[in-house]
């Protein structure tokens, strides 16, 4: 499966996530594949930092208008009703805990709900952007990852080794092998991606997970 495949395959799981009515904002990279994949049954208003309110899927080509972008810099369609405002505006909406769910990718989760997902230290790079906001605005946090980094080392860790963006902040983390949730008793299995066995995921997690009697397999 190429990366992209995997990619929207997470998305579509975290669509699942979202109810009818809910605000939800998403963070550059894999989170706005989301805006993709919204079920037809239900109606959900995206919110970009940089002043939209209402905009639908990532536009493709011949839709694309360079004013009209998301935070990430990405081309969207508008649904009727959507309107622009100033960045400033569009905090005052994150801060003042109007956001039900936002979507965030990670470079590391830890067994706490700890979040750190706007530098790597060893390339001396990053910018943190509206995260530290929306993590702590946010009704609800899902993280939208990759299991494990390029060369194969665990992103869901007992303690975060970047700097934090959030401490005890996750709620979900959705990978392409597994739905986490975090609780006050540890990190939960919910759902195990089709072919893979419990002992797989856990190999390639340092925490230890909780796995649930009623453990499923993960419906896209």
């Amino acid at each position: 499966m190429t990366d992209a495949a995997i990619r929207d395959l997470i998305a579509l799981r975290i669509a699942k996530e979202l109810r009818d009515g809910y605000f939800v904002n998403l963070g550059i990279g894999l989170p706005t594949l989301v805006s993709n994949y919204i079920p037809d049954d239900i109606q959900v208003t995206f919110q970009a930092e940089n002043g939209m309110l209402g905009y639908g899927r990532i536009a493709d080509e011949a839709e694309a208008h360079f004013e009209l972008i998301n935070a990430g810099g990405q081309p969207v369609t508008l649904v009727p009703g959507a309107c622009f405002f100033d960045s400033a505006t569009s905090f005052a909406m994150i801060r003042g805990g109007h956001v039900d769910l936002t979507v965030l990718g990670a470079l590391q989760v830890s067994e706490r709900g700890d979040l750190a997902n706007w530098l790597r230290p060893e390339r001396g790079v990053g910018n943190i952007g509206g995260a530290m906001d929306l993590v702590s605005g946010a009704r609800r946090v899902v993280i939208a990852m990759e299991h494990v980094t390029k060369s194969g080392q665990p992103k869901i860790v007992k303690e975060c080794r970047y700097p934090l963006t959030g401490k005890g902040v996750v709620d979900l983390v959705v990978t392409d092998m597994a739905v986490v949730e975090v609780t006050p008793e540890g990190l939960v299995l919910r759902e195990i991606a089709p072919g893979l066995s419990v002992e797989e995921v856990q190999r390639v997690t340092e925490p230890r997970l909780i796995v649930p009697p009623d453990l499923k397999e993960i419906e896209y």
